[in-house]
């Protein structure tokens, strides 16, 4: 039995649906805030059961049977989300799980100026005080690339704070190797990273941009207070703007340049690049 956290979520969701094409639904479970949103899940043979980090009794009964446990980090700032973890991380000890799967971040090293950064270094000392076997899935920034680049198809101008070297990675990419992981035979042990073949800057990406569009993209470097208060010009919460600036001072750092083979490895083909994506969003 594999129980997947998060599973009406983007990634946890479509991490099950590939596990259905690798695993039998009767050898899956799925632990959901709202059982109702899972119910296309349920109709197709897969256990749904409640459970939230917030309550480690009904987590539990969600983990019960799990041979492994995919724990699907949170995100919310103003939670306390270590603790969170330590629930979910505790409740899967006690459910007789034989490994805990995490969904950490690359670049989680300490040092590193992104705030979340820190909670994945606590969550992956809990997980190697366990006493279980875990595997902390490092994966590239996966967000939309216009969460980090702006509105430069409105502006033709990618007007953001100094940046470093990225991998950015594709959130389906991410999911397909994750479930390859799960239902397979071969063991990562601690962490490892997932990520996009190749590390890029929003200097490449602005070129990349300009080709694509047949029109020039301007790279502009924002000071970072000169960033954060037109974030907040724009009604983000300052708190929101200075957490966002992390990312962008750990990028420059170089963090986040380091990309790796494993994906690639796990998928058995290229997994998408930045420029693909661009390509796809200028498309659509």
């Amino acid at each position: 039995m594999i129980v997947v956290t998060g599973a009406t979520g983007g990634l946890g969701g479509t991490t099950v649906e590939h596990l259905l094409k690798r695993t039998p639904a009767d050898q899956i479970g799925i632990s959901v805030r709202d059982t109702a949103k899972a119910q296309h899940f349920a109709d197709r043979g897969v256990r749904v059961r409640q459970g939230t980090y917030e309550d480690p009794v009904a987590l539990r009964n969600s983990f019960a049977g799990a041979e492994q446990v995919l724990l699907v980090s949170g995100n919310d700032p103003d939670a306390d989300m270590l603790g969170l973890h330590r629930n979910a991380v505790e409740a899967a000890v006690a459910a007789g799980a034989r490994r805990i799967l995490y969904t950490s971040q690359q670049g989680a090293v300490p040092g590193n100026p992104y705030r979340p950064s820190d909670i994945h270094i606590a969550t992956e000392a809990l997980l190697d005080d366990s006493g279980v076997a875990w595997t902390a899935l490092r994966n590239g920034a996966y967000g939309p690339l216009d969460q980090v680049l702006g509105p430069w198809q409105r502006t033709g101008v990618i007007a953001q704070p100094q940046d470093g070297p990225v991998p950015y990675t594709d959130r389906a990419d991410i999911a397909e190797a994750t479930a390859v992981v799960l239902a397979g035979d071969r063991a990562f042990d601690g962490p490892v990273n997932l990520t996009a073949p190749n590390a890029v800057t929003f200097d490449d990406l602005a070129k990349i941009a300009s080709g694509l569009t047949g029109h020039r993209v301007e790279r502009v470097v924002l000071d970072d207070e000169q960033w954060v208060a037109g974030q907040i010009a724009i009604g983000v919460p300052e708190q929101m703007a200075r957490l966002m600036l992390t990312w962008y001072q750990a990028a420059r750092s170089g963090y986040f340049a380091e990309a790796g083979p494993l994906l690639a490895e796990l998928l058995g083909r290229e997994p998408r690049t930045a420029a693909e994506r661009l390509a796809t969003h200028v498309a659509a």
